[in-house]
């Protein structure tokens, strides 16, 4: 068989014998039924053929072991001979094709057609036998036991994909089911052009394979067609520079391509920083690129569950600065804090948040708990938001605070004990205004007077802390090929 995955107890790194099915089609039956008729001829018969009768041997040895070739379940119509028999006659770089038999042959005409393999090496089929295929391909001329050799021509099934690879045979095809299919298709900036948004209530994390979770053989895809794909065998993608979320922002604002730059459209609409701070002294900055009259910005930070749909500072989970008259906000009540701002003008956003609070000492979620869904050929883990239950349970954070510059003057502390939480640089626009935002590590107007970390430093830094509470999930909860409890710190 070619469907299944199979290590040993010395090789496997669990140290766990490992092996898995994975659905057969066709084709794959198809040759582990000519494989085991030409082995079992070599065995037993004086003269070994290499080529057997469609309706006295491969049928009736496929209908035999059904079960023992694949995990699909047997048609209840007989319909699959024919279908097998249009297999093997479109596989030519697989199978060798016999329609009648040579004149003067003393074959009976019922035994055809006749079909065998174009490489006889048995030795080669194996769960990569497609990828061997290619490098050992097998150059024929000429007639083998009366069939028709394709192997030599360079014509066939997915020779016109192998030029386009780049003319070399040794390169393995990747296919839709390769998990690291999509993963490779990534644009520069990191994410999927299409993708689902943070909305009614649900957040999207896009997913790539964990290669440190136990048996990655089990991403194979196809092994999970309508079955709910386990989330351990996924981590979150992180991309190592800080920059504006694609997902987490409202879908009428326009982001630049490299994602620095950001559009206002219609009502005020926010936008998230990719990567948040729990702990620590935090500094970024924001340029007013344009602002016609009728605009107005709130920029600030935001946790998580702040409202897209909403200013920046509508709730409780956000703290802004207001163009207009300089006002702060929070939880929807503004306070008067300096003077406006408009187009030209820097502006410096600092945050300081406690080393000593719940947060502060915990990991980052690894959502290998929620649910995978499927949306544009990548996987993304869907969170569900309990922003009542979230808003009870928010308590300040003694010591912290939030303080905003201007053209490299501060305007003083806007914010001080504020709620404890991971909080990202936050940007909402009313109308069409323009702004663009700067995560460091160099800034215009750097603070002299305060002790701070650039933004841009929370590009590995969340790679970092991420992958330790990936490693730590799995530590934690395999113990002996047995679930143990949660973690908790």
């Amino acid at each position: 068989m070619t469907n299944y995955s199979f290590h040993c107890n010395v090789c496997h790194h669990s140290g766990n014998t490992y092996f898995l099915r994975k659905q057969a089609n066709l084709k794959e039956m198809c040759l582990s039924a000519l494989a085991n008729l030409t082995w079992q001829s070599r065995t037993q018969d004086e003269h070994p053929k290499t080529m057997f009768s469609k309706d006295k041997d491969i049928i009736p040895f496929i209908d035999k072991y059904w079960e023992c070739m694949t995990t699909r379940q047997r048609p209840g119509k007989m319909t699959w001979p024919n279908n097998i028999v249009k297999t093997m006659c479109k596989e030519r770089d697989v199978f060798l094709v016999k329609e009648h038999p040579d004149p003067g042959s003393k074959d009976p005409e019922e035994d055809y057609p006749k079909f065998g393999l174009l490489d006889q090496d048995l030795a080669n089929i194996g769960p990569a036998y497609d990828n061997q295929k290619q490098n050992n391909a097998v150059s024929t001329s000429g007639s083998l036991n009366g069939g028709i050799a394709a192997g030599g021509s360079g014509k066939g099934r997915g020779a016109k994909r192998k030029q386009q690879d780049g003319g070399t045979t040794g390169t393995a095809k990747k296919t839709r089911s390769d998990p690291l299919f999509s993963a490779q298709r990534l644009p520069p900036h990191g994410y999927p052009l299409e993708h689902p948004f943070n909305k009614d209530g649900y957040r999207y994390i896009l997913a790539e394979p964990d290669p440190h979770a136990p048996d990655p053989e089990k991403l194979e895809l196809d092994c999970w067609a309508g079955k709910p794909i386990p989330g351990d065998l996924y981590r979150a993608c992180l991309y190592e520079r800080v920059l504006l979320a694609l997902h987490d922002r409202a879908p009428q604002l326009k982001i630049s391509d490299d994602r620095l730059t950001v559009i206002g459209e219609k009502g005020y609409s926010m936008v998230r920083a990719s990567h948040g701070v729990r702990k620590g002294a935090w500094y970024f900055e924001i340029s007013m690129d344009e602002m016609p009259p009728d605009t107005a910005a709130r920029l600030g930070w935001s946790q998580p569950l702040g409202n897209l749909q909403a200013p920046l500072g509508y709730d409780k989970f956000s703290y802004s600065w207001r163009s207009k008259k300089g006002t702060k906000f929070h939880q929807s009540i503004g306070k008067h804090y300096s003077s406006g701002y408009g187009q030209g003008d820097i502006l410096g956003f600092y945050i300081s948040l406690p080393e000593d609070t719940e947060t502060a000492k915990s990991l980052p979620d690894t959502y290998k708990d929620k649910a995978l869904i499927k949306f544009k050929s990548y996987l993304y883990f869907e969170e569900k938001d309990f922003v009542d239950k979230a808003e009870k349970s928010l308590k300040q954070a003694p010591g912290s605070q939030i303080i905003f510059f201007k053209n490299g003057v501060s305007q003083g502390v806007a914010f001080k004990d504020i709620f404890e939480g991971v909080y990202f640089p936050a940007i909402s626009l009313y109308k069409g205004c323009t702004v663009s935002i700067n995560f460091g590590p160099y800034f215009k107007y750097p603070p002299r007077d305060i002790t701070y970390r650039p933004m841009s430093d929370m590009g590995w830094g969340a790679v970092v802390e991420h992958t330790l509470a990936d490693v730590l999930y799995h530590v934690e909860t395999e113990v002996d090929g047995r679930r143990s409890p949660p973690w908790e710190p």
